[in-house]
């Protein structure tokens, strides 16, 4: 007698024994199944949940320090401790010159709920006074007209860039771009309309926000060379804290301020924040593969087990194969065949029920700004699938090698 992994009859005897125990071939089909739709919901699920997060910082740039003046915590050159001191344009200047591995370094100046008004209607909105090179920290989304660039901060132009939110209130669902409007009193001409990607806010959201160049915003408020801090955007491979001492050494020369005292120049790397939420990504993914392999764990157990019973129960059956000729290999072929379509047909299934779980999960968080990816690729749906099948065979060995070795007379007087 001869049993082939290929023959259609085996096939045949392999479905008909499987229905004839539906209970158990369910319940272990059900775990399966089960183990492998956990497997592939935490796999794509993990990715879903880490672009929702990134969501979260798209349009900024992570490699990025802020930096302001604070108060003296060291007595220098007159200047008594708890005094203070102001950042200026020459800060920003010595910072682009002389730091290594700067991209650049852009001013910030702000003032808030400032009256913003076009002929009869008005609204508040922060004022900021940003440079050109600001956008490759924050990257604005451009609805209409232009950004601010180098000749409006050059020629200390008094042009603005309207966030979405203050153009809406002002303007309705005309086109501002040409137009003045008012600021504090003062007049600028709208060249863009402007939005941000990013939930990050520093100095108020760019949708809420009147954005003027800094060089303007310095001369209408009489400020002279002063400025309210920067940001820094550094060049991949270089940490933001890494240029901590250079910034000190050059603020000092430039201003009283002792070379060793950090407290006097508040400094917060922002790399650093994203390093950690890099880390809590790690973490998750780590998580969902803890996870995954305990329900890989449990449907392969249940394989093993269903195997084991499948043996017990034919071994009579088995001990007449041996007799009428079945070779061990025949024997190990029927018992690891039951096990393979098994845990094929529900993991299939399973990773059938986790893609459709995964679809939805994306169109409910989709938005008009990004779609995360909550999906599972071909490869990592057949990994898991030939990852269950394979293991699942393994489970098999033992109790198909247990058949094997059962012996035609010791079967017989079992079956009696």
């Amino acid at each position: 007698m001869k049993t082939s992994f290929f023959d259609i009859e085996n096939w045949r005897e392999i479905g008909t024994t499987l229905a004839k125990n539906k209970t158990r071939t369910f319940l272990t089909a059900f775990g399966i199944f089960w183990g492998t739709a956990m497997l592939a919901m935490l796999w794509g699920g993990a990715h879903g949940m880490e672009d929702m997060i990134r969501r979260n910082f798209e349009g900024f740039a992570t490699n990025t320090a802020i930096m302001q003046s604070g108060r003296r915590t060291i007595s220098y050159k007159g200047f008594n401790k708890g005094s203070s001191w102001e950042m200026t344009q020459t800060d920003i200047d010595n910072l682009n010159r002389l730091v290594r591995g700067l991209r650049t370094a852009v001013p910030m100046i702000n003032r808030g709920d400032m009256k913003t008004a076009h002929g009869s209607k008005s609204t508040s909105a922060q004022l900021k006074g940003e440079s050109s090179e600001f956008k490759y920290i924050f990257l604005p989304i451009i609805y209409e007209g232009r950004y601010l660039n180098e000749s409006d901060d050059r020629e200390e132009r008094k042009v603005c860039v309207l966030g979405k939110r203050v153009a809406g209130d002002i303007f309705g669902s005309a086109s501002p771009v040409g137009q003045y409007i008012s600021v504090g009193g003062i007049y600028y001409k709208v060249v863009g309309v402007a939005g941000q990607t990013t939930d990050i806010s520093i100095g108020g959201k760019t949708d809420d926000c009147v954005i003027i160049p800094a060089s303007t915003m310095r001369r209408a408020f009489n400020m002279g060379d002063r400025i309210d801090g920067a940001m820094l955007l550094f060049d991949d491979g270089f940490k933001p804290s890494d240029a901590r001492r250079q910034i000190d050494q050059i603020i000092s020369r430039n201003h009283p301020v002792h070379p060793d005292d950090h407290n006097a120049v508040f400094f917060f790397d922002i790399s650093e924040q994203f390093a950690m939420v890099d880390n809590l990504f790690i973490g998750i993914s780590l998580l969902a593969l803890f996870v995954g392999c305990g329900s890989l764990l449990a449907g392969i157990i249940g394989v093993g087990n269903i195997m084991w019973v499948i043996v017990k129960e034919r071994t009579q059956e088995i001990g007449v194969r041996r007799a009428i000729g079945a070779k061990p290999v025949d024997i190990i072929t029927q018992i690891l065949s039951e096990g393979v379509l098994l845990t094929f047909i529900a993991g299939f299934a399973g990773i059938c029920f986790a893609v459709m779980a995964l679809a939805i999960a994306q169109i409910l968080t989709a938005d008009e700004i990004s779609t995360p990816r909550f999906q599972l690729t071909f490869s990592q749906a057949m990994a898991i699938v030939s990852t269950f099948v394979i293991l699942g065979t393994l489970a098999g060995l033992i109790p198909s090698t247990k058949a094997m070795k059962i012996k035609p007379v010791e079967a017989m007087r079992e079956g009696n």
